[in-house]
C-alpha cells in the first residue's frame, strides 16, 4: 500500500500494518510539483497494489499533482483495478467534480449567502474514476453542518454546465463508503452517509445573491445500509428533501 500525503509523516503506516498483518506500507509525503514527478514517487504508485489519500489541505493535492507523474500514476491505477482510499483531504479529491479549497475552506452559510463567493473554488476531472462521474463527495459532513455548501456546490456545477444532472456524497467521521467498480456501495462505520441530487437547475444561482434551490432530493443511509451508484438507488435508510429560500435551507427530514 503506497499512502500519500502533502504534509505531516508516516502516521498510518503503523496502523494499516496492524490492520493487514504481513503487507507492506510506504508513505510519501509530497510536498512540491517536483517532488510530483520524482521517478522514485511514480514507480511506487506504479507498483501500489492500493493506494490511499491522506488528509489535510486538497489545495495542494491539486497544485502538486496536476498534470503530473501522481496523477497520471493514480488514473493508471484505476485502470488496472487498484483499489483508491482516502479520508477527508483525500476523499474530496476522487469524485470528478471537487472542491478544491484553493482560496481557504467555506462554510455552509457562506456558500448558501453566495454560491459565488470566492472561497467556492471548483474543479473537474482532477482524477478519474468511472464510477464517481456527476459527483461531488464531502467530509466531515454532520460535525461540520456541510449539506448546506455541497447544495451550493451541487447549484454551481448545474448552473455553470458542468452537468444536466449533479450528485452529492456527504460522509460523517468514523464512517466509510465502500464502492466496487460495479457501483455497489455499502455504508460501514458509527454514523451515517448521505446521497444527494440536483437534477434540475436552480431558481437563483448567481454572483453576489443567496442561493434559491429547491427539491434536492437526499438518502441517508448507516452501517450496512447499500446503495448503487449507476442506478442512484438505496437499499435501506432514509429520504427526505431539502430546499433553499433566499439563502436559508430547510428539509422535509431531520438530516
Amino acid at each position: 500500500m503506497v499512502v500519500l500525503r502533502a504534509s505531516g509523516a508516516d502516521d498510518y503506516n503503523a496502523e494499516f500494518q496492524s490492520a493487514c498483518p504481513g503487507n507492506s506500507v510506504l508513505t510519501l509525503v509530497v510536498t512540491s510539483r517536483d517532488g510530483a514527478n520524482d521517478p522514485f514517487v511514480a514507480e511506487k504508485l506504479h507498483n501500489a497494489h492500493a493506494i490511499f489519500i491522506a488528509g489535510g489541505d486538497q489545495s495542494n493535492y491539486v497544485k502538486y499533482w496536476t498534470g503530473n507523474a501522481v496523477q497520471k500514476e493514480i488514473n493508471e491505477g484505476v485502470k488496472r483495478g487498484v483499489p483508491i482510499g482516502g479520508i477527508s483531504a483525500g476523499l474530496a479529491v476522487q469524485s470528478e467534480f471537487v472542491f478544491d479549497s484553493m482560496l481557504d475552506t467555506v462554510t455552509s452559510p457562506e456558500a448558501l449567502a453566495n454560491p459565488y463567493d470566492p472561497h467556492v473554488t471548483l474543479v473537474r476531472d482532477f482524477l478519474s474514476i468511472p464510477i464517481l462521474k456527476s459527483i461531488i463527495t464531502d467530509s466531515h459532513f454532520s460535525q461540520r453542518q456541510r449539506m448546506g455548501r455541497s447544495l451550493a456546490f451541487l447549484a454551481r456545477i448545474v448552473q455553470d454546465g458542468w452537468a444536466p444532472e449533479a450528485h452529492g456524497i456527504g460522509i460523517d467521521e468514523t464512517t466509510a463508503v465502500l464502492v466496487e467498480a460495479d457501483g455497489r456501495a455499502r455504508v460501514v462505520g458509527k454514523n451515517s452517509a448521505y446521497f444527494m441530487t440536483l437534477d434540475h437547475r436552480p431558481e437563483v444561482c448567481v454572483d453576489g445573491k443567496p442561493l434559491t434551490l429547491r427539491h434536492v432530493k437526499v438518502v441517508k443511509l448507516s452501517a450496512r445500509d447499500t446503495f448503487d451508484l449507476n442506478a442512484w438507488a438505496a437499499t435501506g435508510g432514509s429520504s427526505f428533501e431539502v430546499n433553499v429560500v433566499d439563502g436559508k435551507m430547510t428539509s422535509s427530514a431531520q438530516p
